[in-house]
């Protein structure tokens, strides 16, 4: 089996008719649940939160192959993780997507069990501890994007769960959990 890195590829990776845009419904249907399911896992344990289109994304290439994905065939596959709820364009033009392996709700489902699991139900912490600080450490939170935490936050405020806090930089804004 192919390895990109650390990471173990599915097999359809290595049969290059997958890496050109199936004319046959039945068979792309197959095809984009198994590109959506692929940008999906490998992002997720990479912990990759955009993808550019313009720029080199290890899953459109497979060198051993020599097959890449065309540029029509990345924004379709993308296309239809943005239909899904699953990614969103972060510009007009559709150049970076922002890949949401984990949907807004299941990311402040996460940050009230972090929360929960280490006790912090009644603290104060930074945007940026939670992203980076020691607490976080080995947990998904860890290196979290920052629109996709601020997101998820905003959302478990709306519901009563937290206050943040805005300070002089981005690099101070607060948390206050009251769960």
């Amino acid at each position: 089996m192919q390895k990109l890195g650390d990471y173990k590829l599915p097999q359809f990776f290595n049969y290059p008719p997958y890496f050109t845009l199936q004319p046959v419904r039945d068979t792309r249907e197959k095809q984009i649940q198994l590109w959506k399911d692929l940008i999906l896992d490998y992002c997720r344990t990479q912990k990759i939160f955009v993808i550019a289109l313009e720029e080199d994304f290890p899953l459109f290439s497979n060198p051993a192959i020599e097959r890449s994905l065309s540029h029509e065939a990345r924004e379709v596959f993308l296309s239809i993780l943005v239909s899904d709820g699953r990614a969103e364009w972060l510009d007009k033009r559709h150049r970076k997507c922002l890949i949401l392996w984990h949907r807004i709700q299941e990311w402040a489902n996460i940050i009230l069990n972090f929360v929960k699991e280490y006790g912090l139900e009644d603290s104060v912490m930074t945007v940026e501890e939670i992203r980076s600080g020691i607490e976080s450490r080995g947990t998904e939170l860890h290196g979290i994007d920052r629109t996709i935490l601020m997101r998820a936050l905003k959302l478990l405020e709306q519901k009563g769960k937290l206050a943040i806090f805005k300070g002089t930089t981005a690099d101070d804004e607060g948390v206050k959990f009251s769960i």
